[in-house]
């Protein structure tokens, strides 16, 4: 049997064999398969020849009843309308950022024991992984060059965003053209890279490890517990934003001020641009009282080289970690960040209530799978009515 570990090592943080402007080195990563056990495992690459374990020559990086009801509700109201990738971009000018970064080395601890083998970022969100959304949010933006940045024990990521050629053969001869593209589609949304983050020392770590991907070009950060759905253009507005005014751009949302515990919060001043303010100032995670405002950022950024310098000057800070937030702080003290205020719909897939929440709504609103399921869901919700007081699992007691 082929082996790819090796192959994939090699490949990390490079152009990955099998997405789209490498797609040519398919046929001879293949047919590689015939000698892996007779010679020395030597293998053609877009950039170069590369021997297992040896970097690549040519290159230069290595709730309640009453939620249930709302969920539905709202999902019944907008049945029919199809929850489809994001639309492509329209605008006739190229645009300037095309990278994007997905870090996604945590262990998932909150998802124990499910995230023990699997992880997290895999975890199915109907029928797809998480990450998925993400790229496909990214892909849709304009940003074709994505890096994840992964950990150990994070293999069936790239797995997932690679060519899985005997599926694709078995569904090819059986003619699942629906299973057949559903299968062949994450590895064509961009040319996606994989680096490893040797230890989890915090997001702005995370985002340190991408810098000889990224080099002295502005880039995107996509965190995968947020999911914004596909309707919504909160990203392409933020690399507008980065477009007029430089630097760098977060994306801030309104929060319940029991909730702003969770999260960074922003001090901001206006700009005259409608949903478009100045950072000031930033606080990770602050308590009630000291929150600066209700203003919360959540997982989107659009970033500036620059912040790379400040990352490697930036010292441990809440938890022992490296703080992206504690970085983008500096640089709002100099002027250099703006906001986009984001009202449209987000899915938080960060603990397990809000994942299943997160699966209901996007279920719901599914036109293959919402009647049916919301109608399931009506019926549900009625009869936890029904129960009155009685406690979970009550009802089902022998």
């Amino acid at each position: 049997m082929f082996k790819t570990r090796e192959i994939q090592n090699c490949y990390q943080g490079y152009p990955h064999p099998h997405s789209k402007k490498c797609r040519s080195a398919t046929v001879k990563l293949c047919a590689a398969k015939a000698d892996w056990h007779t010679k020395s495992p030597t293998f053609v690459g877009p950039t170069g020849v590369g021997t297992a374990g040896q970097p690549l020559s040519g290159t230069g990086s290595t709730a309640t009843s009453q939620d249930f009801l709302g969920v539905f509700s709202s999902a019944s109201a907008s049945m029919g309308r199809m929850v489809s990738p994001h639309p492509t971009p329209t605008s006739d000018t190229p645009r300037t950022i095309r990278k994007a970064v997905v870090p996604a080395a945590g262990l998932g601890t909150r998802f124990l024991p499910a995230t023990k083998a699997t992880p997290k970022e895999m975890l199915p969100v109907v029928d797809k992984p998480a990450i998925q959304y993400v790229v496909e949010e990214a892909a849709a933006a304009g940003l074709d060059d994505v890096l994840m940045v992964t950990g150990r024990h994070k293999r069936a990521i790239e797995d997932h965003f690679d060519n899985a050629l005997e599926l694709e053969q078995v569904l090819a001869a059986k003619g699942d053209t629906v299973r057949l593209d559903a299968v062949r589609d994450p590895a064509r949304l961009a040319n996606i890279h994989h680096i490893r983050q040797g230890e989890p020392l915090g997001l702005g770590h995370a985002v340190l490890c991408a810098q000889k991907h990224v080099g002295d070009e502005p880039f995107a950060v996509l965190l995968g517990d947020d999911l914004i759905d596909p309707r919504e253009t909160l990203l392409s507005r933020m690399l507008d934003v980065r477009d007029r005014y430089e630097g760098s751009v977060v994306a801030l949302m309104e929060v319940p001020p029991e909730q702003v515990h969770l999260y960074g919060c922003a001090a901001v001043e206006p700009t005259g641009e409608d949903g478009v303010v100045r950072v000031t100032g930033l606080v990770e995670k602050p308590a009630h009282e000291d929150a600066p405002s209700n203003l919360a950022v959540i997982g989107r950024y659009v970033l500036d080289p620059g912040v790379f310098d400040t990352l490697e000057r930036t010292a441990p800070g809440r938890g022992g970690e490296i703080q992206l937030t504690d970085a983008l702080q500096e640089l709002a003290a100099g002027g250099t960040v703006h906001g986009v205020v984001f009202d449209g719909l987000r899915y938080d897939t960060g603990d397990k209530a809000d994942y299943l929440r997160t699966v209901v709504r996007l279920a719901c609103d599914r036109p293959d799978l919402g009647p049916e399921f919301v109608a399931w869901l009506r019926e549900f919700v009625t009869g936890l009515e029904g129960a009155g007081e009685a406690r979970p699992g009550e009802r089902f007691a022998a």
